[in-house]
């Protein structure tokens, strides 16, 4: 018994501990945070939640036309900040089965359609609260807006798109 403590080596280690237990914690990626496409979400997430705020604040179920307005922002918005947060602690890494640039692609395709729609609605029908001029003022506020997040998610689209093709998939480059 005199001789266990000589054959045994008994060492502690911290770093298999602590890189193992890192794998549960989520950390933001700082390299993403600084790139075009999530600064172009995070003007569509300000921008959508103004267009969102805007119209509910105002007398929308007066109009069938602001409802879909409505739905349109709320729906994005929500979307948005979904795949915002997937993005940001890369989450979407752990998921390798989606195809995730198509489906950022189709994503942001889809919204700036829905956001044509809802742009031209919000814009045409901005008189219709015309007993309510805060109303009516509002409403142009959120069409301007509407206007930007609309623009925002077509550079978005742009963006997905020549993420998704990947690089040397131009007319260019396929001509050399």
């Amino acid at each position: 018994m005199a001789e266990f403590p000589a054959k045994v080596s008994t060492q502690t280690s911290t770093t298999a501990t602590a890189s193992h237990g890192a794998a549960f914690f989520l950390r933001p990626d700082v390299s993403f945070l600084k790139s075009i496409p999530a600064i172009l979400m995070a003007v569509e997430l300000v921008f959508g939640l103004l267009v969102w705020a805007l119209v509910a604040d105002s007398h929308y179920w007066r109009s069938p036309a602001y409802g879909w307005v409505m739905f349109v922002a709320l729906f994005c918005w929500l979307l948005t900040l979904i795949l915002f947060i997937l993005l940001i602690f890369q989450i979407q890494k752990r998921i390798s089965v989606i195809p995730w640039q198509m489906v950022l692609f189709i994503y942001h395709a889809a919204a700036t359609v829905l956001y044509v729609t809802a742009f031209i609605t919000c814009a045409a029908s901005t008189k219709d609260g015309a007993p309510f001029v805060s109303d009516t003022n509002k409403r142009a506020a959120a069409s301007f807006f509407a206007c930007l997040v609309m623009i925002a998610y077509g550079a978005s689209t742009f963006f997905s798109f020549t993420d998704w093709r990947g690089p040397g998939t131009n007319a260019a480059s396929a001509q050399a």
